[in-house]
């Protein structure tokens, strides 16, 4: 008991951490399938592989939500940085064509407030059943002094499967004249927030815009998931060359994280028109159209590359897809990707 007071002076409280993971522990568990095999408070997460594809490849990614987290502390808004870390996890490896297996999360901070971190965990389980991932295990991590007064920090790691003919980009496949498609992002997801933040500065998080929604509310909508659309599409049997997540970097590092060094892609801006928040994050902040394009997601969050003779069955399968450009030969020297007003 003596240890324990002293460790609690110096910052760190075992029983918040306990008290944490109870409450998150019915969310966690409400996320197990039959190839989890060990409970909440192992210390290794278990996962059986079973009905393994006949080449299986394991697909993992490891990121963080970023400084989204400081607006989410700012307003008391907890549960949907859980959903964004998962979704963006899981999106970065469907681009793969991989699914989920499993999600491991690290959740950090000056000092834990239990409620707020089962709060988090919650929207991670959410946002797993979601996408028919188990929440396999995690970390909750107390650090004075490392982390300012009030600060919190949320990363994941996810593990996906794909068959290995079945890996996407196929970019030996490419050619000029195939087709982009975008789908809508719900908000900017989470990038772009250490300049979000610094542009609203003293702006009034509570004003209505033109959809309704509340800015806080537009800052703060979760990372879409876009597993079932993608689905859906090959559910129809349309051919699919390859998948874009955009996420830090834009369109202009993304989309050619996708294509071969022989082709470039043309985006047509015009072709959607960006949610309210979006021009009053380019008003506020100062940015030039191109730069926008580079920093936010503009109101596309996933792109995907079709041969033109897909457009009919692209459409058919997802019809709020919106056709927004074309590949074209590259040209030596030339830029992966043009953007056109």
């Amino acid at each position: 008991m003596m240890a324990e007071s002293k460790y609690r002076e110096a910052g760190v409280d075992i029983d918040a951490g306990n008290r944490a993971v109870e409450q998150m522990k019915p969310a966690i568990r409400a996320t197990f399938t039959p190839a989890v095999l060990a409970d909440v408070g192992s210390f290794g997460g278990l996962y059986a592989l079973q009905n393994l594809p006949p080449q299986p490849v394991l697909v993992a990614s490891t990121d963080g939500v970023g400084t989204k987290v400081k607006l989410a502390a700012d307003l008391g808004r907890w549960r949907g940085i859980g959903v964004d870390i998962v979704n963006h996890c899981v999106n970065d490896i469907l681009v793969q064509n991989a699914r989920p297996l499993f999600f491991l999360d690290y959740i950090a901070a000056s000092k834990l407030a239990p409620e707020q971190v089962a709060e988090v965990v919650t929207g991670m389980a959410e946002a797993c059943r979601a996408a028919g991932c188990a929440l396999l295990g995690g970390e909750t991590a107390e650090m004075p002094g490392v982390y300012a007064e009030g600060a919190f920090d949320v990363a994941g790691t996810i593990v996906g499967l794909v068959d290995r003919d079945e890996i996407l980009p196929k970019t030996e496949r490419m050619a000029a004249g195939d087709l982009l498609f975008g789908l809508p992002s719900s908000g900017p997801h989470t990038n772009g927030y250490s300049l979000i933040r610094r542009a609203l500065a003293g702006e009034d998080l509570t004003q209505t815009l033109s959809d309704g929604r509340s800015l806080a509310d537009a800052l703060l909508a979760p990372h879409r998931c876009y597993v079932a659309e993608v689905e859906r599409l090959q559910a129809a049997s349309a051919p699919l060359l390859g998948l874009a997540h955009i996420t830090g970097g834009g369109f202009v590092e993304n989309v050619p994280r996708a294509l071969p060094d022989s082709l470039c892609a043309v985006v047509e801006t015009r072709t959607w028109r960006a949610p309210e928040v979006f021009a009053l994050l380019v008003e506020r902040s100062g940015l030039t159209r191109a730069e926008a394009f580079r920093v936010f997601n503009m109101g596309i969050g996933l792109v995907l590359i079709a041969p033109a003779s897909a457009r009919a069955a692209m459409l058919a399968a997802l019809p709020e897809a919106i056709e927004i450009g074309r590949l074209e030969r590259r040209q030596p020297g030339a830029a992966a990707i043009r953007l056109l007003d």
